[in-house]
């Protein structure tokens, strides 16, 4: 498959890809993975031809079949939903079209050489699926989650998360033995989720996968390329199995370095105490040359770059009471548009709740109707005593501005906030220097979510509002904020589509299901599969 060749990439005088080399194996499950800004778009960007190296080259051959996942939906969609997702099917509308030109041909002046030629496209046609592309598309469409309903939609219609989804299935509808996904899972909720995954499983090709879901990683990859300094390592395993290698190899770099300096300073030593002695003169330039050895070799020998990684502590200030929040016989949603009806949900301080279930069901819209964003269509809601409400969106333009610099941005968080504080809540979050100066609206999708954090925690509240809070951060930073709200003891409610996040922080699981039911279980999402079994209730993570 596709072979990468002393590949460089330079931004003014930064190398984000330094001499990187790797030969993509024929069927091979590849997990990238790497700290924000450490060029793996960059990468799949060249690999995908969507950018060109400094040096360097890539060798594609041409069996390949490319598909990748765009960051952005196609501009100008077909008429439909359906017809968007056939219209990547290129060489099947390509071979339609000839034949359909064949057959009006044959129509107007008929000959044996037209009907060989139409015989012999519609011989192609059929072989490689082409009556079967309907079906397939549908039931592609069906199982990343729209409806039979939907097929003759205006795909502009739709919301950026499910434009997204589309864009996946116009990728599969092309079959491609190469496959290229970018944080794939982003905009799908769980049930979507595991649809792909099963797909992903299934798929016989080679797999090139960016991905901050640990869990994902784990049951897709059979090799992990880690992207630091400019450089690839391949390890071989899944990520789980990555992280094991990458320890040793750092304890095992950090030991062979005390050793190369131990031996440097015996021979040191050596040479100060018999440099003057004549009869050891010969042992002295032998330990000199010794000595200018280890020198180069330590020169030589590239220091093991740390990871850049955010520090998070969320202190409590102030205790709420016991009683943090009750919704009784509430309905949800806007205007005339009911997504959830007779939704209880009542939590206690200390509890840690994630709200699952498909995308459209309401669960966004719970937490902004808690907030106060989007009024409740029926039904109470009650806050408890000295509770303190911080509530963090999936958009950080909802609720930060995009003018303002990343340091004013903290600042507004709090009236008693000073600039020095503000600065050292910005530093947990790797913005240093100059860099708090930044217009938010320049920044990356994970420094934004790192400055949302920030004004969140400059806040100092007891209660934690989260709409997908580990979008566009890395494993490490999820993993950070996962133990930082686990370890926090004020209350949380949040909203995620990853598993490991959602295993890692919950202390209960609040489903909602499409028929607008909902109930609050105890446990995390392992405990719920059971959990709902047991109970009758619907199990919300099986797709339709």
């Amino acid at each position: 498959m596709i072979m990468l060749q002393d590949i460089t990439r330079r931004y003014g005088d930064r190398f984000v890809l330094n001499g990187t080399s790797f030969h993509f194996p024929t069927k091979g499950r590849v997990a990238l993975v790497g700290v924000n800004g450490a060029g793996k778009t960059t990468l799949l960007n060249i690999i995908c031809k969507l950018d060109e190296p400094d040096s360097g080259q890539m060798i594609q051959p041409k069996s390949c079949i490319l598909g990748y996942l765009p960051q952005e939906p196609n501009p100008t969609p077909e008429a439909t939903l359906l017809q968007e997702c056939m219209a990547s099917a290129t060489d099947l509308n390509t071979l339609r079209h000839d034949l359909e030109a064949a057959l009006v041909e044959m129509g107007e002046d008929y000959s044996d050489a037209l009907y060989a030629r139409y015989e012999k496209l519609e011989h192609a046609f059929r072989d490689q699926g082409g009556y079967a592309l309907e079906a397939e598309a549908k039931s592609i469409l069906v199982g990343l989650g729209f409806k039979p309903s939907q097929f003759d939609m205006d795909p502009s219609l739709l919301s950026g998360g499910w434009r997204m989804r589309l864009e996946l299935a116009r990728i599969f509808i092309r079959k491609p033995n190469f496959l290229v996904l970018d944080e794939p899972t982003n905009h799908l909720d769980l049930p979507s989720m595991m649809w792909l995954e099963t797909y992903l499983m299934n798929f016989d090709g080679t797999l090139l996968l960016v991905s901050h879901d640990q869990e994902l990683l784990n049951r897709l990859s059979n090799t992990t390329l880690h992207l630091q300094a400019g450089k690839l390592t391949a390890y071989a395993g899944n990520f789980d199995a990555f992280l094991q290698q990458y320890e040793l190899k750092k304890m095992q770099s950090t030991h062979g370095a005390k050793q190369m300096a131990a031996q440097q300073a015996h021979i040191e030593k050596f040479i100060e105490r018999f440099r003057g002695k004549p009869s050891k003169a010969a042992q002295v330039r032998s330990r000199y040359k010794m000595l200018g050895r280890l020198q180069a070799l330590e020169q030589n020998t590239p220091e093991q770059e740390e990871d850049a990684a955010m520090s998070l502590n969320l202190p409590l200030k102030i205790k709420s009471g016991v009683h943090v929040l009750k919704v009784e016989a509430a309905s949800i949603g806007y205007n005339e548009n009911v997504l959830a009806k007779r939704v209880n949900l009542e939590i206690k301080r200390g509890q840690k709740v994630a709200i699952i279930g498909a995308n459209g069901i309401g669960k966004s819209t719970l937490l902004k109707s808690i907030v106060g964003d989007s009024p409740f269509l029926a039904g109470m809601c009650e806050q408890g005593h000295q509770v303190k409400l911080g509530y963090y969106a999936q958009n950080q333009m909802d609720t930060l501005d995009a003018n303002l610099t990343v340091l004013d941005n903290v600042m507004k968080a709090r009236e008693a906030l000073s600039l020095q504080e503000a600065r050292r809540i910005l530093g947990c979050f790797l913005f240093t220097r100059d860099d708090v100066f930044k217009p938010f609206k320049v920044l990356s999708g994970g420094e934004k979510s790192r400055v949302g954090l920030a004004h969140l925690l400059a806040q100092e509240c007891n209660f934690l509002l989260l709409d997908e809070p580990t979008n566009h951060l890395d494993m490490m930073s999820t993993n950070i904020l996962a133990n930082s709200l686990s370890e926090f003891e004020g209350t949380v409610l949040f909203v995620s589509h990853n598993r490991a996040f959602i295993n890692a922080v919950a202390t209960h699981i609040f489903a909602m299901t499409p028929d607008g039911r909902s109930q609050l279980f105890e446990g995390n999402l392992d405990d719920y599969v059971h959990l709902c079994e047991r109970s009758g209730f619907p199990n919300v993570l099986k797709a339709g």
